[in-house]
């Protein structure tokens, strides 16, 4: 951690830290997880630790790209509606199929999308520009094979020419041996993957996803699907923290609301350090006689590595002053203690955790993207002096507008259900008139 958080007493910063101090420390303190070696299935959301080259050429082998006729295009010349061209069918070419009929001049061989062309073939002739065997006009579609007159001997009547290589697809004309199919530091997604596969790779080197858990605490907090009693509320922060992280790339675990009891804190986070990459807890960081996670972590550190532990500190921001960051157990997991408003801790992820993730994950790109956008307001927004407001809104990229949506509160979390980014108000900046640019973060 910073020197500002070593200068002040452990467990406690009580300078104000900025955002950029506060990500920064963050940031300095995680490590990229070291790389394995996954199957594909496994590998969807990872980043590649190394390029990838193409050992084989896509496709291997000249192939269809139409359900038709393979033939020589000599054979072809002039052929119409009213005089066709008349071929002799000297077999069938499925794709996988056996040995390869050859086609000789005036002869065809009736061919599937996909199948490789057979030697003396050069190019394919679509079924729609052919009687399909049957002797009449032109066909829509082919039969199965061996059904009617439309099978793989007899004659094919072909109405239209073709020029070379029509309608067929050269070997190597995707990638060829040789090229880079990908460089490391790719996140690999469905197009990536089947990439990866179509070249022969079962498995690919990458960082694996980051695996988070999520604690939120609170006595008052309830699990959705029980009944309410006086004085309490539906545990959210779990559940939006969890998907946060998922939505970042990595493995969650949500662990249900802990009491308000260090003990049990501090037990529950032990024993959740197996499995844990990151830990982030939601609640219990301001400075209220019940803030349990700053009761539970103030003191704790790492005997072995000095400055380790858990330093809670306030940043210049709204929502989200009350912060927490360090490191706790033998393997120095980081943690993140966020503040348990809804919109705060949310808010605190996207800003904090988020970036931690996908630094773990080797991600060249760590923070949401950011643009600049014209406030959309019917009056003038307001903003504490001294901190950097961070008000939800949506954007529209056609007019290049940002509209708050609702109030300031860090409470409101249905109004964080409409957002689509984050309207940044400088800390300078105590008012904004409409029309105003400012830095939005898109939150995708």
């Amino acid at each position: 951690m910073s020197s500002t958080a070593e200068s002040a007493p452990a467990g406690q910063s009580e300078a104000l830290w900025s955002v950029e101090e506060h990500v920064e420390d963050i940031l300095a303190a995680i490590r990229p997880l070291d790389p394995i070696e996954l199957p594909l299935p496994d590998a969807q959301g990872c980043v590649l630790v190394e390029d990838v080259v193409v050992p084989v050429s896509l496709p291997p082998f000249d192939n269809s790209s139409m359900d038709g006729y393979a033939v020589r295009t000599a054979d072809l010349s002039g052929a119409t509606p009213e005089f066709p061209a008349v071929l002799t069918v000297v077999g069938d070419v499925a794709a996988g199929s056996g040995p390869l009929p050859e086609v000789g001049p005036g002869q065809a061989a009736r061919i599937m999308t996909g199948a490789p062309l057979p030697p003396g073939a050069e190019a394919v002739v679509p079924v729609e520009w052919t009687d399909g065997g049957a002797g009449g006009g032109a066909v829509a579609t082919m039969l199965p094979a061996g059904e009617g007159a439309d099978g793989a001997s007899g004659e094919v009547r072909v109405h239209r020419p073709a020029g070379p290589r029509a309608h067929v697809r050269g070997a190597g004309s995707d990638v060829q041996a040789g090229d880079l199919a990908l460089e490391a530091g790719t996140v690999l997604g469905p197009p990536q993957i089947a990439l990866l596969a179509a070249i022969g790779r079962g498995t690919v080197r990458v960082r694996p996803r980051p695996r988070v858990v999520v604690l939120s605490t609170g006595s008052e907090l309830v699990q959705p699907g029980e009944e309410l009693a006086e004085g309490q509320i539906y545990d959210s922060n779990s559940f939006a923290l969890a998907a946060a992280a998922r939505d970042a790339g990595a493995i969650a675990y949500r662990v249900g609301a802990v009491a308000d009891d260090p003990d049990t804190l501090r037990s529950t986070i032990e024993d959740q350090l197996v499995r844990a990459d990151l830990l982030v807890t939601t609640g219990g960081v301001s400075v209220g006689a019940y803030d349990v996670v700053k009761a539970a972590l103030s003191s704790v550190g790492d005997e072995d590595e000095p400055g380790s532990g858990i330093d809670f500190r306030k940043l210049a921001m709204q929502p989200g002053k009350p912060q927490g960051f360090g490191s706790i157990g033998p393997a120095h997991t980081p943690l993140l203690a966020l503040p348990g408003n809804p919109v705060s801790s949310y808010v605190s992820f996207e800003l904090f955790a988020r970036p931690a993730i996908r630094a773990m994950m080797g991600a060249t790109e760590v923070h949401r993207p950011v643009v600049r956008a014209r406030l959309a307001a019917g009056k003038p927004v307001s903003s504490p002096a001294g901190r950097r407001q961070f008000l939800r809104g949506r954007y529209d990229a056609a007019t290049g507008e940002a509209a708050p949506v609702g109030g300031a509160g860090s409470h409101l979390v249905a109004a964080l259900a409409h957002a689509d980014c984050l309207i940044v108000v400088p800390e300078e900046t105590t008012s904004v008139e409409p029309g105003t640019e400012l830095d939005v973060v898109l939150l995708g």
